[in-house]
């Protein structure tokens, strides 16, 4: 069973429109996926009700009212790829994620017969997001990731921290942008308590950062895999392996470790 978290904005003009295309494709994964929708937000437990997802009302927000804790983000549309994938994942725990594709769609989605093929045509078009920008995460439930600081969800920063505390456990991160369809449509950020500066910046950014105070902003190409048509495997590509020769003072991975070793023999 994959339960499938998300923290909705509130359904109001264009985000309702975007929010419950994502949440028909959700309820679209199969009878093994159940979803959960968190918060108190208007049209959240109406949302969730027409899509037979369960909903808890009360979490614990930062002072503007924003959640702290989401592993999928409420407007992500997935196709069935999404559970095909995981299932090919064979390690005992992991940490999976990926990059979303950027895409224009502002009207409700036909989800009638064919639409993982129109919506895989939709994805095409759109562009891929850089490799810092990730919207969602698969998580062993009872592991040690499940143990965050008190982020803002949907600021910067938090998503980053997922992929450097994965790492600093040594629990594989398996980068599935080959294998999983992220479609995210693009939207503006009016709903970004006290914007400042970048679209998506203000005081919960700046909180989030001071989080992570000193560390690297881990991205995909710190993954440790890449999931393929048969499986999780070792992500060996030079930019990848050069990602991670430079975070090795950062983590402790097996490139990490060779290339300290190869810093020791530099000093002698």
């Amino acid at each position: 069973m994959i339960t499938l978290f998300a923290i909705p904005k509130p359904f109001v003009g264009a985000t309702a429109v975007i929010q419950r295309n994502a949440l028909e494709s959700w309820a679209r994964l199969g009878p093994e996926v159940d979803v959960l929708l968190v918060g108190g937000d208007e049209g959240v437990e109406d949302a969730a009700d027409s899509v037979g997802a369960r909903h808890v009302a009360e979490v614990e927000t930062t002072r503007y009212g924003t959640p702290l804790l989401a592993c999928v983000n409420a407007d992500v549309i997935l196709l069935p790829d999404f559970v095909a994938a995981l299932r090919k994942i064979r390690l005992p725990r992991f940490l999976c994620l990926g990059r979303r594709w950027n895409v224009d769609l502002a009207t409700p989605f036909d989800f009638g017969e064919g639409y993982e093929q129109r919506l895989g045509a939709v994805a095409r078009n759109g562009e891929l997001a850089l490799p810092d920008a990730i919207d969602y995460f698969v998580l062993d439930r009872d592991g040690p990731l499940t143990e965050l600081p008190p982020f803002a969800v949907g600021r910067p920063g938090w998503d980053n921290w997922m992929i450097y505390r994965a790492r600093k456990l040594r629990i594989p991160v398996v980068d599935a942008t080959r294998a999983i369809t992220a479609i995210h449509p693009r939207h503006g950020y009016e709903h970004v308590p006290e914007g400042t500066g970048a679209q998506w910046s203000g005081p919960e950014a700046d909180a989030n950062f001071e989080l992570i105070k000193g560390l690297e902003r881990f991205q995909t190409r710190h993954a440790t895999h890449v999931l393929t048509r048969i499986g999780a495997v070792p992500a060996l590509t030079p930019r990848r392996l050069v990602s991670r020769v430079r975070s090795r003072r950062a983590v402790d991975g097996t490139v990490e470790r060779l290339a300290r070793a190869v810093d020791a023999l530099r000093r002698r």
